[in-house]
């Protein structure tokens, strides 16, 4: 077994690999961490590379075992139990505090997210900035989606331009946080108004308490999902989830929600309208969203602008 010093050691920034593992075994064998599939009567071990691996997401049906998450966390690898398909994260070791091993690991995003967070003029750049990226990821999505062009919605269209003109320029002259997130829920409600028209829904009202309808039903479904993404994304960054900049500072998960937020409106908004309206299962509705965020990269673009929210430079804020 090789030396845990001895491990060529990746930044996290730099690593290669997310496992999202389900209806297998982690475990050691023969000095190095894999999993353990069964088929018929065959066993098969596959190697998990743990010096090049930035997390791993344990999905339905694992198990892990006790020596398999020492050499994990020795080697830095942050790992979690989610649920199927990688959301939401149910439970998951700590970044910063892994173990005893580990307590030298840079913590350069908490640190750099700490610096501005006590002030409230860079936080609500950050919200800006944060609320811009939604709208450029909404723009690149819809453009691009096949399915959300088919059932006629167009980012193109006069009415929707209107929207994001008239949500933009609120955005640059808004002041204060409670203004933007008043702004936001009436941009939301124009989308919800659009297109539900596009598909036939023309009845719709929102309704997150006690959804009876399949259109509120799929809308607080993929939310939850974006939420497990979005929780995924700033546990691996290791940044704090009450360090929110826009939801309520005294909710402990308030940091999950301006994430999500980052790709909502652009695919579980037009996805959970569409399924409604061609009758879909939610088993059809979960996997359209999750094969759209794959596709469009959603969880790449959260990791982006988290990181570029926390160590670069925005909208000319000197962190």
């Amino acid at each position: 077994m090789e030396p845990l010093s001895d491990l060529k050691v990746v930044l996290h920034s730099k690593r290669a690999n997310i496992f999202y593992l389900e209806k297998c075994r982690v475990m050691m064998k023969d000095g190095r961490v894999v999993y353990l599939t069964e088929k018929s009567e065959e066993s098969q071990y596959w190697n998990i590379p743990i010096a090049n691996t930035s997390v791993i997401l344990l999905g339905t049906g694992t198990s892990i075992t006790q020596a398999a998450v020492r050499m994990l966390s020795s080697a830095g690898v942050p790992f979690g139990f989610s649920g199927g398909g990688g959301t939401p994260l149910f439970a998951g070791t700590e970044v910063q505090w892994i173990t005893p091993q580990s307590e030298y690991r840079p913590t350069e995003y908490v640190q750099q997210w700490m610096k501005f967070w006590f002030d409230s003029e860079k936080r609500l750049l950050r919200a800006k900035f944060f609320q811009e990226s939604r709208l450029d990821f909404l723009m690149k999505t819809w453009e691009d989606d096949r399915d959300i062009k088919e059932a006629n919605i167009h980012v193109d269209d006069y009415e929707m331009q209107h929207i994001l003109n008239i949500y933009r320029n609120k955005i640059s002259t808004t002041d204060n946080v409670g203004d933007l997130l008043a702004t936001e829920a009436l941009m939301t409600k124009e989308l919800y108004k659009y297109v539900a028209k596009k598909v036939g829904l023309t009845d719709f009202r929102r309704d997150r308490d006690q959804p009876i309808d399949k259109a509120n039903m799929f809308l607080n479904h993929g939310n939850y999902l974006a939420y497990g993404l979005a929780a995924t994304t700033l546990w691996v960054l290791g940044i704090p989830h009450g360090f929110a900049v826009m939801h309520g500072k005294t909710r402990r998960g308030a940091l999950v929600f301006d994430v999500a937020d980052l790709i909502k409106d652009a695919i579980v908004l037009p996805l959970a309208f569409i399924s409604a309206s061609a009758q879909h299962s939610d088993k059809e509705f979960r996997d359209a969203c999750l094969q759209a965020f794959a596709t469009h990269g959603a969880l790449d673009f959260m990791f982006d602008k988290v990181k570029e929210a926390a160590i670069t430079q925005v909208s000319g804020a000197l962190l």
